[in-house]
């Protein structure tokens, strides 16, 4: 297999794609809307398409990161415009299975095959390519990939049946969702009741309390420092309504899940849409009248002990 592959979608998660494969001795044809990702991305020795269509002439293999479900039907467009042999398409995005079986069944036409690949972890997480792949779909094509799977993730499972890689990712993301939340209620609780944000942070990440989210979020919350983010609110807000759409589509009760829908609306409502969703623990904050005697903004991420 030629070590070519495309990056439709620059932004946090496919740029760290791209820029993992580079480093893992990929050549990367790279597009996206926005001119300054496409600059950042060339300086890391990525190949910048004109446009779609072009880059799915050039790619035997082309990887989807998008923020919406009218982009990835752009782009499947542009695909089937290209009038190309048979591409194998990584659709990563997380939207919902009818959106991506509308994707998979144009392009089958066409005779590509597209698979269902979202990822778990953070942009941050995918900057060092601690990313777990939910594979789903053709399973001779998600084997054939293993090697470009390896370039941008630490580990790929194929969950077998196409649309099984989003029912997975719901699942995680349902978790991720009410455990940032949890985290940033813990934060608030120990900072009412008079202890430093830091040793907050020393303490749970050592003990019974501590999960992956909790190392993840809770130092940006010590520093109070949410504008570097790896998932903006903005941006969480459309997986939070995929899901909770998917749980009321099988009649699934998801009252956790539920409960948190408000605080991230609110953080949505009082600027911090373009922040990291770390920033409900400010809305919590402010809900619970904390007033930190001094702001703790730290340069470097808290340690444990």
């Amino acid at each position: 297999m030629a070590k070519r592959v495309g990056v439709v979608g620059l932004g946090i998660m496919g740029g760290a794609f791209a820029g993992n494969l580079i480093n893992a001795g990929w050549q990367v044809i790279g597009f996206d809307i926005d001119p300054a990702r496409c600059r950042a991305l060339r300086r890391k020795g990525v190949e910048i398409a004109p446009d779609a269509q072009t880059l799915a002439g050039k790619a035997p293999i082309v990887i989807t990161s998008l923020p919406k479900p009218a982009a990835l039907a752009e782009t499947v467009c542009a695909i089937l415009d290209a009038n190309v042999r048979p591409r194998i398409i990584v659709e990563a995005s997380t939207f919902s299975i009818a959106d991506k079986t509308s994707a998979e069944r144009a392009l089958a036409k066409a005779g590509h095959v597209m698979l269902d690949c979202p990822v778990s972890g953070t942009g941050k997480q995918a900057a060092v390519k601690d990313l777990v792949i939910y594979a789903s779909g053709d399973h001779k094509a998600i084997r054939k990939l293993r090697p470009l799977f390896a370039g941008f993730s630490r580990a790929a499972h194929d969950l077998g049946a196409f649309g099984n890689g989003s029912r997975m990712k719901y699942v995680a993301n349902l978790l991720v969702a009410i455990n940032n939340v949890a985290t940033a209620e813990a934060m608030v609780l120990g900072i009412k009741a008079g202890l430093d944000p830091s040793t907050i942070f020393e303490m749970v990440a050592s003990g019974a309390g501590n999960s992956r989210v909790f190392e993840l979020r809770a130092p940006l919350m010590v520093r109070d420092r949410y504008d570097d983010p790896s998932m903006k609110v903005s941006v969480w807000q459309k997986d939070m309504s995929v899901i909770g759409e998917f749980a009321r589509q099988i009649g699934c009760p998801t009252p956790m899940f539920d409960a948190t829908v408000p605080i991230y609306d609110k953080a949505m409502k009082t600027g911090h849409a373009e922040d990291d969703t770390a920033s409900v623990c400010a809305v919590l904050e402010q809900m619970a009248r904390v007033k930190r005697s001094t702001r703790t903004r730290r340069k470097g991420r808290p340690t444990r002990k």
